[in-house]
């Protein structure tokens, strides 16, 4: 791997569903999930793509784009 690679940031392989759920929700309380959908936000804070706050929202960390 290049440095060039490393410093525009890392690849993040997901799934169709998981891809929906990123556009779907740039935010959005844990609460308020369905049980699937708390498991797709659950693989993709895994993956870095959420992280969760305090209060218990999902925040988006990586832009759809990268």
């Amino acid at each position: 791997m290049k440095i060039v690679q490393l410093l525009s940031g890392l690849d993040v392989a997901i799934s169709n569903q998981e891809k929906q759920f990123a556009e779907k929700f740039n935010q959005v309380k844990v609460d308020s999930l369905s049980e699937q959908d708390k498991w797709t936000a659950q693989n993709l804070v895994r993956k870095g793509v959420y992280s969760i706050s305090k209060n218990n929202v999902l925040l988006k960390k990586i832009n759809e784009n990268t």
